[in-house]
C-alpha cells in the first residue's frame, strides 16, 4: 500500500501524465484486496471534512507552492474520513446565536454486530452500535452512510449514522417544510422560524398551530438574462433554505466535522437551477429534498480502529435540549400487501418493456447525428415485491457485503420510503484547505466522473484483459472525455481561474460486478461562492444526464417512461463547518410500500449499439436485484462449482525435468481428484516405474513435465520406451512434446524469436476437435502461455503423430499419437495466461481419454502383458516384422510401437478366443479404434466389414 500511495503522490505532482494509468492497475488490485476484507464497520469515503492529520489551524504556514509539497497536500486531504484525532467535545456559539454543546462517548472498537444494544447511547461497542442502528432504521427515521471501498488519494473507509433526529427538512418545487420530530426539535424551532422569516428569498411563511412545523414558500427566480450566469446558483430555490440553515447553525471554531444536515437530494432539484419543460406527471408523494439534523451521531473509523458517539445539545432563547429524551415515532417498513387490489393491479416489473429501451437509443443516435446532443444517459426501472423477510436492513447488509462501494447508505425517509444504495461515484466533495495557491482555508472541490464500463472477469487474469479492453476502447474513452469536459465547465463557473485540473485520467475502479474508468477533477472555489454553489453548478452530473447538459436533461425528460425521483441525484452530508460530501444516487434500491425499485442507465453516444446499451442497464441493475432476490444461505462449494472428479481413484506420476512450474502442474492434476506423485527424472524414477508396472501397480497416467534444455538432456526417449512397453498412457507438456517428437523419429527446430512468458492464440486442427481428445469441449481458438525456444518441426513429424493444435504461423502446439494413448502440448496449461479452468479441462481430458483400447489397466492383465512384452523384446527386428506380417498387422513405426502392437494383438486374440471380445456388439468407433491400434490398413466401409476384417486378423471363427 505504501508503494501505491507514493505512486499516487507522484501522479498528483505531474497531473496530466499517461503514466497514471499504470498506477491505476496497482490501485485496482489494492481495491480488490480491500473489498475482500470487509466487516460490519467500514472506514469510508463519506462525510467528514476535516484533515486526516491534525487540525487545520495547527498546520504550519508554508509558501503557496503546491509543486514543492505534493505529499503534504495529499496527507491533508480528508478522503471523506473522520478527523485523525478523536474530537474532545465542548461548546460553540453558531452564527445564528444557537449554543451547541458536544459530548464525545468513546466506544470499544469491534466488528461483531450481534452484541445486544437497544440504542446508540447504551451500545458497548462499535459493532453493537452499527447492528442496532441498521435494525432501527427499518422502523425509525435516520440514516447510515458507509464506505467500504478504499482508493489512494480519493476514498477511505468508515461509517457514520444516526436515528431519531430532532429536525427534518423536506421540499418539493418552491415549497419547503421544516418539522420538529420530537421535543428536542421543538427547542430548535424558534431559532429556525426567526432566522428564516428574515430571509429575502422567502415569499411567505406558515407556522403550524403547535409550532412544530414551518412551511416556507420560496420566490421564483428572476428570468434568465437578468443576472450573470455565474450567479445562477444564488437564485432563489430550495437550496436557499438549506444555505440559510447552514448560516443559522454554522460555526467557525468547531473541529468535530460531523454536525450538519444529512439525507437525500431529488433529481427534480436540477430544474430549479436549469428549468425545462416537464413531460411526466409527478406523484403527490414525491419529495425533492429530505435532510435531517441529527443530535446523536455514531462514528466508526476502521483504519485507526476507533469509534465514538457524538452527542449534541442545543440552547436558544433560554430553552435547552439537555435532559430531553432522544426519541422519535415509528415509521416502519411495510411489506407488499398482496390483499391490496389496487397495489397488485398497478404493479409492473419494469417501467420500460423489453426492447423499447433500445428504440430510445436509436432516437438518441438521431439527435447525435444532427448535432443536438453529444451524449446522453437514459435509464429504466426494474421492480420487485418485498416480503417481511426482506426489510431494508437486510438489503443493506447484503449490498454492503456483495457490492462494496465508497458511497453506501441506508436512509429511512419516513412515509414508508427507504433508500438503500451502494454508489460508486462521488458527486461533489468540498473541504477547506489551509495550504493552496489562493488563500488560507479556500474550499477545494473535487469530483470523480465515471464513464466506461465492462463486466468483471472470473478471475484476476480476466479482469486484466477486461481492463486492457476498456482502456483501448475509443467509444468508452470518448464517453469519459465528454463527461470530464462538462464537469470542468461546471467547476469553471465558480472556481478560481486556473484551479480546475484533471488530477487523475481514466483510472480504474473495480466493483463486485463491474470495472469502470474514472477521472478525478479538482478546483478551488472563488471566495464569494460556497459548497452549495459548487453542488448546484454540478446538478446533475453529466454522467447521469449528458451533454450539452440542458438539452440532454430535456431529452431525458422526453424519453424516459417515469420520473427519476431520487435516481441520478445525490445523498450525503452538508456540514455546518462549510464542507460537503455527497455521492450520486446510483445502484440504489428505492423501497416504497413494499416495492423495491432499481433504476439503471447507460451512457449513449453516436457509436452506441442499442441492444448492448439495453443489456448494460440490466447488468448494472443486477447487483441490486441480486441483493433483493438472493438470500445469504451459504452455497455448498460442490453445488456452486461443478466438481471435477475424473481423477478420483486414479494415480498419476509427474516426472519433473527440473522445471519451475512443475508443482503448479501437479496442483492442477490433483484438482481432477487424482493422487499425484512428483518424481525427479533419472534412472531411479525409471526403475521405480518399472517395478510398479511389474507388480501390477502401474499409474493410470504419467505426465512428462516441461524443462530446460532438450529431450536428450533428460533421456525422454528412455522414459517413453519404458512407459509404452508397460502400456501406461502419457501426457507431455513442452519438453514432453519435444521428447515424443524425437522418440518417434521427428525433428526439432529453434524459434527465430524465443517465446518465454508470452500469450498467444492457438487454433485446433480437425484432429484436435475430437470429442475424445485432450481439447474436447474447448473452443476452436483460445489463448495459451508459451515458454519455449524448441519446437517440433511440422514438416518433419513422423506419420504416427498428428497435429492437434498450432499457432497462426504454423508452430505445432499440440500432438497425439495415431494409435497409442500419448498426447502432448507445446504450451503451459498451468499458466495464468492459459487460464485455470482451461488448463484443468485439458488435463482432465488427458486423464479421461488417454487409455489403451482394451480398457484394462493394472492387475493380472498388466502382468501378463509385461510377460508378452518381455518375450517380444528378445526378438530381432527382422523376426518382429515377420511376426507382425504373419498376423496381418502393420509393420511401420518404431520398435517400441511394433512390440506394443504385437502385444495388443496377443491380448485381444486371447480375449476373442475366450469369448470376452464380442466384436459384433462393439460400436463402430470402438471397432475403428481397435483396427487403428493394430495398424491394420485393410479398408472397411461399414460395421459389417469392420467385424469381418478384425475377426480375420484375430483368427476368430
Amino acid at each position: 500500500m505504501r508503494a501505491i500511495k507514493i505512486c499516487e503522490m507522484n501522479a498528483a505532482t505531474d497531473r496530466g501524465r499517461a503514466a497514471t494509468a499504470l498506477f491505476l492497475l496497482a490501485a485496482a488490485a489494492a481495491a480488490r484486496s480491500a473489498c475482500g476484507f470487509l466487516s460490519s464497520s467500514h472506514r469510508a469515503g463519506w462525510t467528514s471534512h476535516h484533515h486526516r492529520a491534525t487540525s487545520l489551524h495547527s498546520q504550519p504556514q508554508r509558501p503557496a507552492d503546491r509543486r514543492a509539497a505534493p505529499a503534504s497536500l495529499i496527507d491533508n486531504l480528508s478522503l471523506g474520513a473522520p478527523p485523525a484525532v478523536r474530537p474532545t467535545g465542548g461548546n460553540v456559539l453558531t452564527r445564528g446565536g444557537v449554543q451547541v454543546t458536544s459530548n464525545v462517548k468513546p466506544l470499544l472498537y469491534d466488528v461483531d454486530e450481534r452484541a445486544p444494544a437497544s440504542t446508540l447511547g447504551n451500545a458497548a461497542s462499535s459493532g453493537a452500535a452499527i447492528g442496532c442502528l441498521i435494525d432501527a432504521l427499518d422502523r425509525r427515521r435516520g440514516a447510515l452512510l458507509s464506505s467500504s471501498y478504499e482508493y489512494p488519494g480519493r476514498y477511505a473507509r468508515w461509517t457514520v449514522g444516526f436515528v431519531d433526529p430532532p429536525l427534518v427538512v423536506t421540499g418539493k418545487g418552491y415549497s419547503c417544510t421544516i418539522t420538529a420530530l420530537n421535543e428536542r426539535g421543538m427547542v430548535l424551532m424558534p431559532a429556525v422560524i426567526k432566522h428564516l422569516k428574515g430571509d429575502d428569498f422567502v415569499k411567505g411563511c406558515d407556522v403550524g398551530a403547535d409550532g412544530d412545523t414551518l412551511r416556507v414558500d420560496i420566490k421564483k427566480p428572476s428570468e434568465a438574462g437578468t443576472f450573470a450566469e455565474e450567479d445562477r446558483s444564488k437564485q432563489p430555490s430550495l437550496f436557499s433554505v438549506v444555505r440559510s440553515l447552514v448560516n443559522l447553525f454554522g460555526y467557525d471554531d468547531g473541529t468535530d466535522g460531523h454536525l450538519g444536515l444529512y439525507g437525500a437530494f431529488g433529481y427534480d432539484l436540477t430544474f430549479q437551477f436549469e428549468p425545462i419543460e416537464l413531460r411526466r406527471d409527478r406523484e403527490d408523494d414525491q419529495r425533492d429534498l429530505l435532510l435531517y439534523l441529527p443530535d446523536q451521531i455514531l462514528v466508526v473509523d476502521r483504519s485507526r480502529v476507533d469509534a465514538w458517539v457524538m452527542e449534541y445539545d442545543f440552547s436558544f432563547d433560554g430553552k435547552s435540549t439537555q435532559g430531553l429524551p432522544r426519541n422519535g415515532n415509528d415509521d416502519r417498513f411495510l411489506p407488499f400487501d398482496e390483499s391490496d387490489q389496487e397495489a397488485v393491479a398497478n404493479f409492473e416489473e419494469r417501467d420500460t418493456p423489453a426492447g423499447l429501451f433500445a428504440a430510445s437509443v436509436d432516437r438518441a443516435k438521431e439527435e447525435f447525428r444532427v448535432g443536438n446532443l453529444f451524449e446522453t444517459v437514459l435509464s429504466q426501472t426494474f421492480r420487485h415485491k418485498l416480503g417481511p423477510e426482506t426489510p431494508p436492513s437486510v438489503l443493506f447488509r447484503r449490498l454492503r457485503t456483495r457490492n462494496p462501494s465508497p458511497y453506501g447508505f441506508l436512509i429511512n425517509l419516513g412515509e414508508s420510503e427507504h433508500l438503500v444504495g451502494a454508489s460508486p461515484e462521488m458527486f461533489v466533495r468540498c473541504e477547506p484547505m489551509q495550504e493552496n495557491d489562493y488563500r488560507p482555508g479556500a474550499l477545494r472541490i473535487e469530483t470523480c466522473p465515471i464513464s466506461g464500463t465492462v463486466p468483471r472477469g472470473a478471475d484476476a487474469i480476466e479482469d486484466a484483459n477486461a481492463v486492457k479492453y476498456l482502456l483501448g476502447n475509443a467509444k468508452e474513452e470518448s464517453e469519459l472525455t465528454m463527461c470530464t469536459d462538462v464537469d470542468r465547465n461546471d467547476k469553471s463557473r465558480v472556481c478560481e481561474p486556473g484551479s480546475v485540473k484533471v488530477i487523475g485520467r481514466r483510472q480504474i475502479e473495480m466493483y463486485s460486478k463491474l470495472i469502470h474508468t474514472v477521472d478525478h477533477v479538482e478546483g478551488y472555489l472563488r471566495e464569494e461562492f460556497d459548497a452549495l454553489d459548487a453542488f448546484l453548478c454540478h446538478t446533475w452530473a453529466v454522467t447521469v444526464t449528458g451533454a450539452p447538459k440542458a438539452w440532454a436533461t430535456q431529452f431525458v425528460e422526453d424519453m424516459e417512461r417515469s420520473p427519476r425521483r431520487w435516481y441520478g441525484a445525490a445523498v450525503g452530508h452538508v456540514g455546518f463547518d462549510g464542507g460537503l460530501n455527497t455521492g450520486l444516487t446510483l445502484r440504489t434500491v428505492r423501497v416504497h410500500k413494499g416495492v423495491a425499485e432499481v433504476r439503471a442507465g447507460a451512457t449513449l453516444l453516436y457509436d452506441s449499439n442499442p441492444d448492448a446499451e439495453e443489456a448494460e442497464t440490466e447488468l448494472k441493475a443486477s447487483a441490486m436485484i441480486d441483493a433483493i432476490v438472493r438470500g445469504d444461505t451459504p452455497v455448498d462449494a460442490a453445488v456452486a462449482k461443478k466438481k471435477i472428479n475424473v481423477g478420483v481413484g486414479k494415480t498419476i506420476v509427474l516426472i519433473d525435468h527440473e522445471d519451475s512450474f512443475v508443482h503448479t502442474l501437479g496442483n492442477y492434476l490433483r484438482q481432477t481428484g487424482a493422487a499425484v506423485s512428483t518424481m525427479r527424472s533419472g534412472h531411479a524414477t525409471l526403475e521405480a516405474l518399472d517395478k510398479m508396472a511389474v507388480e501390477g501397480n502401474a499409474p493410470d497416467m504419467v505426465v512428462l513435465s516441461p524443462g530446460p534444455g532438450n529431450p536428450k538432456d533428460f533421456g525422454l526417449s528412455e522414459e517413453l520406451e519404458l512407459l509404452i512397453r508397460h502400456r501406461i498412457p502419457v501426457f507431455g507438456v513442452c519438453l514432453g512434446l519435444q521428447g515424443m517428437v524425437e522418440h518417434f523419429g521427428g525433428q526439432l527446430g529453434v524459434l527465430d524469436y524465443p517465446m518465454h512468458g508470452k500469450p498467444n492464440p492457438v487454433y485446433l486442427t480437425p484432429a484436435g476437435r475430437s470429442d475424445t481428445g485432450i481439447f474436447a469441449g474447448l473452443p476452436d481458438q483460445f489463448q495459451v502461455a508459451r515458454y519455449h525456444s524448441l519446437h517440433g518441426k511440422r514438416d518433419a513429424l513422423p506419420d504416427c503423430l498428428e497435429v492437434t493444435a498450432a499457432t497462426d504461423d504454423g508452430i505445432v502446439m499440440g500432438i497425439q499419437h495415431t494409435s497409442l494413448p500419448l498426447a502432448a502440448v507445446q504450451f503451459h496449461p498451468e499458466s495464468i495466461l492459459t487460464g485455470t479452468e482451461r488448463g484443468i479441462a485439458i488435463l482432465s481430458n488427458a486423464l479421461r481419454y488417454l487409455k489403451y483400447a482394451d480398457g484394462e489397466e493394472g492387475g493380472d492383465a498388466v502382468a501378463k502383458g509385461a510377460e508378452v512384452v518381455g518375450d517380444l523384446e528378445l526378438l530381432t527386428d527382422e523376426e518382429l516384422v515377420g511376426c507382425l506380417s504373419e498376423a496381418g498387422l502393420g509393420t511401420r513405426g518404431s520398435r517400441s510401437e511394433m512390440i506394443l502392437r504385437m502385444e495388443l494383438w496377443t491380448h485381444k486374440r486371447r480375449e476373442a478366443m475366450e469369448g470376452r471380445l464380442p466384436l459384433g456388439e462393439m460400436s463402430v468407433a470402438s471397432l475403428r479404434d481397435l483396427k487403428k491400434s493394430l495398424g491394420v490398413r485393410r479398408g472397411a466401409k461399414n460395421k459389417g466389414e469392420l467385424v469381418n476384417v478384425l475377426s480375420g486378423i484375430l483368427q476368430v471363427t
